[in-house]
């Protein structure tokens, strides 16, 4: 079992930065990859980024702004947010993906919103 929790989520202005955090802990040992998607209000969760082990993958969205990255030994993965645009607003989600081996993971969620 793995257990995640983001934080670093708030309010900020368009423009502005935030870092999110997910901890992860449990069976870290057995986590190959870490991402982190997001869900508007009203709409389906979407895929942010992804870190597998050095390779990043970001939805075009987010390409140029935001950046993933990990810290093995804290089994915590980031999330650099800059140039936040009001259609960033959502609930951020940390993601272990799962695979046909094992099951994946989910947090609970952080709030982020960007006020025009």
């Amino acid at each position: 079992q793995v257990q995640l929790v983001e934080s670093g989520g708030g309010l900020v202005q368009a423009g502005e930065s935030l870092r999110l955090s997910c901890a992860a802990s449990g069976d870290v040992a057995s986590i190959d990859a870490m991402g982190w998607y997001r869900q508007a209000p009203g709409k389906p969760r979407e895929f942010v980024a992804l870190l597998d082990g050095t390779t990043t993958k970001y939805d075009d969205s987010v390409k140029g702004r935001f950046s993933i990255s990990g810290d093995t030994a804290k089994a915590t993965v980031y999330l650099q947010m800059n140039g936040l645009r009001p259609e960033d607003t959502g609930v951020y989600y940390c993601n272990v993906p799962g695979t046909w081996y094992k099951q994946g993971y989910w947090g609970q969620g952080t709030q982020v919103t960007v006020s025009t």
